[in-house]
């Protein structure tokens, strides 16, 4: 048993009664009726079910193997579990036809994103960036760069990695040290150390393609300078590149996940885009990969919350407090304790609600791919949003679900405590959330005014209409709560910079609470006059989230409101205390 399985109905919900994808009018929408969308969905639950899903334990246990000659072994099953994922061209879903792909929407291929973090996040990690790869490859690349590697990595016979980080630099990027000599035919000669590198080295693909950030000769100091190479494992004429892995990093969690320590050691790149211009293209890989993150905390809380809620079902342990359906019976399930319920509906309304939230930013990602610039500017808005709330909660999620197994969640046998070590990283990789946090306050709020703010409250505000005043009154509290919270944070920030440091973690989750509740209203409206079990069972989960979770946008409101002066008034010396 695995402990997972592909949530599809709530997929389809999401899909078909929440967004609408029949209605959609954007290119690649059309192929969408709803027999399709049914059978897409549940291909990819079943493939992610019964191929990925009992590959996670065995991921976990074995981890990766470096070898003296530096090549990695993945664990056991996943080259064949690859070699399925390539024939059966779930990873070709969403890319670019005129280079190999389907050209079928983002939406649906963030659905197979979810699937396979739930059910091998190990595994998810070696085509996991392949779509920011290739989006850069074909905003930055020549003709030559885009027609030699996006159809190859497209179709699965080549994977990808980004090579950003080194030892001494790891947000800051403009402190990196790598170095990129121009070599008079066009190419470059790469030299440094890059770690933390997701796939770097594997057995997977034959060839590895590297987008490394490097400093040409004279390149301005700091982020100004860098620029972004194209570095391939094997060189077109299928010599070997001079790079290679030295060693393998030793994690708390995604163990499948070969987390390389990459040396290049003039290596033969090819600049993407041009010199001194690396971060910009870096961007559009590491967006990409921001909004893949978040999807990870919502697989996360996901198998997370199955596994409890299966488990709460079948222990019994304790007797209800009230009427109990046997009273002859030693106990009675964990389900009749309603601090146990709790954790539960916490989980699934997160999980639920977050699932619409990153399928409807998905469907905002098509219509801006097709040159909606107010779809554009509400992803930018949300990004720092989920990939920061969404890794949050999904990790808080899958502790709180440890929490429901008792001592067993501690114990590797059920489970647990694989998907809480997992999850961990999410907080950390792709800019940690701390920084997610203050683009959304400096970047995303402060640039602007709050334009596109108050275009998102409006949107919010808006779908109030017509939904149920349990719902209604919690949310205009709670938008009343991000308006007040954004303006104190930028006249405090007026006056002194470290305001907006001070604020952004705090709006940040309010931002999230406000997102998600939206969802829910949406999905309540969705389901008005039904009175199914399905129905009635997310009436009860949007209810729980009003009451529960959106009171807690006063408080953050007022950590905004507290500001700097407190927060930096400690002398930076007193932080070690005396012994």
């Amino acid at each position: 048993m695995t402990g997972w399985t592909a949530p599809t109905r709530d997929t389809l919900f999401v899909l078909n009664d929440l967004l609408k994808v029949q209605d959609c009018t954007l290119p690649g929408y059309d192929m969408l009726d709803e027999e399709t969308v049914q059978a897409l969905i549940e291909g990819m639950g079943a493939f992610c079910t019964d191929v990925l899903a009992p590959l996670n334990p065995v991921a976990d246990a074995q981890g990766c193997t470096r070898h003296a000659d530096g090549s990695v072994t993945t664990p056991e099953g996943f080259k064949q579990a690859y070699k399925q994922l390539q024939e059966a061209g779930w990873n070709t879903l969403a890319m670019p036809e005129e280079y190999g792909g389907q050209g079928l929407p983002h939406v649906l291929g963030t659905v197979f994103e979810e699937y396979m973090n739930s059910a091998c996040p190990g595994f998810m990690m070696y085509p996991g960036i392949v779509g920011g790869a290739t989006s850069t490859i074909l905003a930055a690349g020549s003709d030559h760069l885009k027609d030699t590697y996006v159809p190859p990595i497209i179709s699965g016979e080549w994977l990808a990695t980004m090579a950003l980080t080194e030892g001494h630099a790891g947000t800051d990027l403009g402190l990196m040290r790598t170095k990129a000599e121009p070599a008079g035919n066009g190419t470059y000669s790469i030299s440094g150390e890059k770690i933390f590198i997701s796939g770097g080295e594997h057995d997977l693909t034959e060839n590895i393609i590297h987008l490394v950030l490097a400093r040409v000769p004279d390149a301005p100091a700091g982020s100004r300078g860098i620029s972004l190479f194209l570095v391939p494992k094997v060189l077109p004429d299928g010599e070997k590149n001079a790079l290679g892995c030295s060693a393998i990093e030793h994690k708390m969690g995604l163990n499948g996940s070969a987390t390389c320590v990459m040396n290049f050691d003039g290596a033969t790149g090819w600049l993407l885009g041009e010199e001194n211009a690396g971060l910009a293209a870096m961007f559009i890989m590491m967006n990409a990969a921001r909004l893949g993150v978040g999807v990870q905390g919502l697989a996360h809380a996901e198998h997370a919350y199955q596994r409890a809620a299966t488990y709460a079902t079948e222990r019994k342990q304790g007797r209800a407090m009230g009427k109990r359906a046997d009273p002859s019976a030693p106990a009675d399930s964990l389900l009749v304790h309603p601090d146990v319920r709790r954790l539960l509906l916490d989980a699934r309304a997160f999980a639920e609600g977050f699932r619409a939230l990153v399928l409807w930013t998905a469907m905002q990602i098509d219509a801006a791919h097709h040159g909606d610039k107010d779809a554009d500017a509400l992803v930018s808005f949300l990004t720092p949003v989920i990939k920061a709330f969404g890794t949050d909660s999904g990790f808080q999620t899958a502790v709180d679900m440890q929490q429901v197994f008792g001592g067993h969640g501690y114990v590797k046998e059920w489970g647990m405590e694989q998907i809480v070590r997992d999850a961990r990283i999410g907080m950390i990789y792709e800019g940690a959330n701390g920084v997610q946090a203050l683009d959304l306050a400096g970047r995303k709020l402060a640039k602007d005014g709050g334009q596109v703010a108050q275009k998102f409250a409006a949107m919010v505000a808006a779908d109030l209409d017509g939904a149920p005043d349990w719902l209604v009154a919690p949310m205009q509290t709670a938008l009343g709560d991000a308006a007040k919270a954004a303006q104190s944070m930028l006249e405090q920030a007026a006056k002194d910079p470290n305001a907006l440091g001070a604020g952004s973690y705090a709006f940040m989750e309010l931002i999230g609470h406000v997102a998600i509740g939206w969802m829910w209203v949406r999905m309540v409206k969705a389901v008005e006059g039904r009175d199914d079990e399905f129905s009635a069972a997310k009436r009860i989960t949007a209810r729980h989230f009003a009451e529960r979770s959106l009171p807690a946008t006063a408080m953050l409101r007022r950590k905004v409101e507290a500001g700097a002066e407190n927060l930096m008034a400690l002398p930076e010396d007193a932080f070690v205390r005396a012994i």
